[in-house]
């Protein structure tokens, strides 16, 4: 069998690596990995700048989603996973250029704990009286999609959306709120209407059941002094998530890695996938198209006009990282916590900024402080075309108005400074997403031996890509063991 890849992202990578190890283990597989840009690995980008880890994309993966960290296990990166620290754990939001704490029990946008939610700044008595009152909610069944905003309005008001779903969303998707699908961003929050009516009473159902699960597998014990501690929410690597990749990268057959090599066309015939790139035209037994779906629909266009149209109709967002690092001791004390996030109704250009020496420990020198900001996002494309300079600039502007003077004060200058630009780069799962990938798969089953790999259809973050990446090369392993024997 052979394999085209189109993508040297993660999920590319991970289909790669898959279908290697069905080679290593005797399989009749071949592939090639065709990847337009010079370096693998998409937006896992990760360097060591003066002993300090920066990360130029995604800094990290969430814990609960095993496929990562499966991975990097059976890769014997066991070793370098470092999880959050999340006994320092605390996000403010920003209101009114003050730093306000999110409050405990805040169990991602669903309040469940009555004395910090009537205590916090950040809702005004009124949000308050709603947050208290939709304990009374009656279950609702789900007929239809609807906006992230529009489900949580529906239970806490317009405030919790300004304040929380669209900053807390923003900063995983670099999205709005008010376009985002409840179904498919938020699918456990529209279950627990259903069954319950009050989010809040389905949260809180969902904790003691995870307590409960907990409590059956003894917890996780810490080595220092026996007791049972958390893992982090977060996981990394010590060195960057760039070690991931080059680890990818190092287990396959340097000959059958294409960079610098975008593919041209794409054609379905009855021997085969034609795939056109570097001035040559090849054929293949299957493609596994792990591009971003807006271009995988240019490609696959050329072979079914309708499902190149429903990917390209898939929207995505650009973002902007920029770290800075700073002498400790030059600064004033940083707030507690891991970071602060930004409300598009502050008018800031920052989405969120993270304390990264706080939330992950052992990747900065000690006396070094890292900050990493988050711009861009559906609202703010404009900013890819500002210089590094002005860049910089604006981020470190925002932080003394939000900080204080005292805190960053502007003749502090940074040791390092380090822009990333990742164009179209962040699916957005919108309002009609699911029925859209209904129909996608639809296509997709009537076209053998292709599959889709990447973050537009079922999850975004790194986990997701690596399993559906991992997923699409063992169905295409099977379906080819399975036809050699009929």
């Amino acid at each position: 069998m052979r394999t085209a890849i189109i993508g040297g992202g993660i999920a590319g990578l991970a289909a790669a690596y898959e279908l290697e190890k069905a080679r290593a283990a005797g399989a009749a597989v071949e592939y090639t990995l065709f990847e337009a840009r010079e370096r693998l690995g998409g937006v896992l980008a990760s360097e060591t700048v003066r002993g300090t880890v920066l990360e130029r994309g995604p800094d990290s993966f969430i814990s609960e989603k095993p496929a990562a960290a499966e991975l990097c296990r059976e890769l014997g990166l066991g070793d370098q996973l470092t999880p959050s620290n999340d006994v320092a754990r605390k996000t403010y939001v920003v209101v009114r250029n003050k730093l306000v704490p999110l409050p405990d029990g805040l169990m991602f946008l669903v309040p469940t704990k009555l004395i910090p939610t009537a205590l916090t700044r950040l809702f005004s008595p009124m949000t308050k009286v709603r947050m208290a009152l939709e304990l009374l909610h009656p279950p609702r069944p789900s007929g239809h999609d609807e906006a992230v905003a529009t489900l949580v309005e529906r239970h806490f008001g317009a405030e919790a959306v300004d304040r929380l779903a669209d900053p807390l969303l923003s900063g995983i998707f670099g999205g709005d709120s008010s376009q985002l699908s409840a179904r498919a961003v938020l699918p456990r929050l529209v279950e627990m209407e259903t069954k319950y009516g009050s989010l809040t009473r389905g949260m809180l159902a969902a904790h003691r059941q995870m307590r409960a699960r907990a409590a059956s597998l003894g917890g996780t014990k810490n080595q220092g002094n026996g007791r049972t501690a958390p893992r982090g929410i977060f996981t990394t690597l010590r060195g960057g998530l760039q070690q991931l990749v080059d680890t990818l990268e190092a287990r396959l057959e340097p000959a059958w890695v294409r960079r610098s090599t975008p593919v041209n066309g794409l054609g379905k015939t009855e021997s085969g996938w034609q795939v056109r790139a570097g001035g040559a035209t090849e054929i293949y037994d299957a493609v596994v198209m792990a591009s971003p779906a807006w271009a995988a629909g240019v490609l696959l266009g050329e072979v079914d006009a309708e499902l190149g149209n429903e990917l390209s109709g898939i929207p995505y967002s650009s973002s902007i990282t920029l770290n800075l690092v700073y002498d400790e001791a030059k600064l004033g004390r940083l707030p507690d916590g891991f970071g602060f996030l930004v409300p598009a109704s502050e008018r800031r250009s920052m989405l969120a900024c993270t304390f990264v020496h706080r939330k992950f420990l052992g990747r900065t020198p000690p006396g070094k402080a890292v900050l990493r900001a988050f711009l861009g996002g559906m609202n703010n494309e404009a900013l890819l075309a500002e210089t590094d300079a002005a860049l910089v600039a604006t981020v470190r502007r925002e932080l003394s108005e939000i900080l204080g003077e005292k805190i960053i004060a502007s003749h502090v200058e940074p040791e390092v400074a380090q822009v990333s630009r990742w164009q179209r780069a962040m699916a957005q799962y919108s309002v009609g997403h699911q029925d859209r990938i209904q129909r996608i798969t639809a296509r997709v089953a009537a076209l053998p031996g292709l599959r889709l790999a990447g973050n537009a259809y079922d999850g975004i973050g790194i986990p997701d890509c690596i399993r559906l990446g991992r997923k699409a090369a063992k169905e295409l392993i099977a379906g080819f063991a399975t036809a050699s024997r009929s």
